[in-house]
């Protein structure tokens, strides 16, 4: 892709105003109301000669507004500029954009979100993902909402690791009665079994149970990985885990915030030590039942630290995965079944680029692109036609659409890549 240097609505429109020979950027020099602004610097022409203009707010309390001029007088060499319909306050020192009639800041702003919507499946947001895990029997896996097209698929074929719990036993160290453990052979991720708990409506924000462990240096590991599954929906936090070098987790070293859980929903978790400096002897794992979530069952497996910097990644081969665009869905084929096993999953792919929501959000694509073929929309929309076209816009419209399409040349070239939606 093309430097960017990430600019936002409000840059990119006011380049886009500038280069159509219609924007005057300043700022009101003292309080008017809700339908006049003052300004003692606007220096464009006499009394009348803004009639008709639109005025874009980009500070204060009427940030974003837009509307229309329908007097402008001078005295003293403060210009007044009467507007409609009235703003949300009244002016002050804010900012603003007085634009000429033929151009509305709104319509630029959706000049800008169409430029960015036609350059989509030309060019993408690149997207590196590790959410999937395979399990050894799981052949389809549903693609995160974020990804657009995929370009690789990869599987974690080393890393430096050490369980910390296999979840093949119960936690007995501290138990709570409204905690019913077993141990599932049916429902389970890795080896024989899950740790299954059946948490009743009695459980308390706070509770939590844990299991004592063989002491664990994991200083030189910095992400914990686990399975989770919950029969209702959770917000990050929800549930946390609990790692320390005191018998109970009774001053926990590490409390570490188990992200957001689908309802029925086996889930690949990392999460990144807080301090694995301090986590050289690590005797006791917990499960801490944070907020009240009501009658559940929560199912725990395979509770590892990794070092995320020694990964080593091996690429699937392209002929051993594809996608179901319907279901949204990567699908590993047999080989590539049999080559990912019980690994993380990385897919690298991309994103559509973005729209811009609010003057402050940042393009994801050059804008050189967005900003051509912005100018080339808004000359072509204010031209009318042939009879009524006295300053040639449909020709600079033209000229602004050859240059739209020399930065859209400049995209990096997608090969090999498959799309999702």
């Amino acid at each position: 892709m093309p430097a960017i240097q990430g600019r936002t609505r409000e840059q990119l429109r006011q380049h886009i105003g500038r280069s159509l020979g219609g924007l005057y950027v300043s700022s009101a020099s003292s309080s008017g109301s809700t339908t006049t602004l003052l300004d003692n610097t606007l220096v464009l022409g006499g009394a009348d000669n803004q009639i008709g203009k639109w005025v874009r707010f980009t500070s204060g309390s009427n940030d974003t507004l837009t509307r229309r001029v329908t007097d402008s007088a001078i005295s003293s060499n403060v210009t007044t500029l009467t507007f409609m319909p009235a703003a949300t306050a009244s002016t002050a020192s804010e900012s603003y954009e007085l634009w000429d009639g033929a151009y509305n800041p709104d319509d630029i702003d959706d000049f800008i979100n169409q430029s960015i919507m036609s350059a989509t499946g030309w060019v993408y947001d690149p997207i590196e993902n590790i959410e999937l895990h395979g399990d050894g029997h799981q052949t389809r896996f549903d693609i995160p909402s974020n990804i657009s097209m995929i370009s690789k698929v990869e599987y974690r074929d080393k890393v430096s690791s050490t369980r910390i719990h296999a979840c093949g036993t119960t936690f007995d160290e501290k138990t709570d009665g409204d905690f019913t453990q077993s141990l599932d052979t049916k429902d389970k991720k890795q080896g024989s079994q899950a740790l299954k708990m059946v948490i009743a409506v009695g459980a308390s924000a706070g509770d939590f149970v844990t299991d004592s462990i063989t002491s664990k240096n994991i200083s030189g590991y910095d992400t914990i990985e686990m399975w989770v599954k919950s029969t209702v929906a959770t917000s990050s936090g929800n549930l946390k885990l609990l790692l320390d070098d005191t018998a109970s987790c009774a001053s926990p070293l590490e409390t570490l915030s188990i992200p957001a859980l689908s309802a029925d929903t086996w889930t690949f978790v990392r999460m990144s030590l807080s301090n694995p400096e301090t986590d050289t002897a690590i005797i006791s794992v917990g499960l801490e039942y944070d907020s009240d979530l009501g009658a559940c069952t929560v199912w725990i497996d395979d509770i590892v630290a990794v070092a995320n910097d020694t990964a080593e990644w091996a690429t699937l081969d392209r002929r051993t995965w594809k996608i179901d665009k319907e279901s949204r869905d990567l699908v590993l084929i047999r080989d590539g079944h049999e080559a990912v096993g019980y690994s993380l999953i990385k897919i690298t792919g991309g994103d559509k680029p973005a729209l811009l929501t609010s003057d402050s959000t940042t393009t994801e694509i050059d804008e050189d692109y967005i900003i051509a073929n912005a100018i080339s929309l808004a000359f072509l929309a204010a031209s009318s036609g042939p009879g009524t076209d006295p300053d040639a816009r449909r020709q600079i419209s033209a000229f602004w659409t050859d240059q739209a399409q020399r930065a859209r040349r400049a995209f990096p070239m997608l090969v090999n890549i498959r799309s999702v939606d």
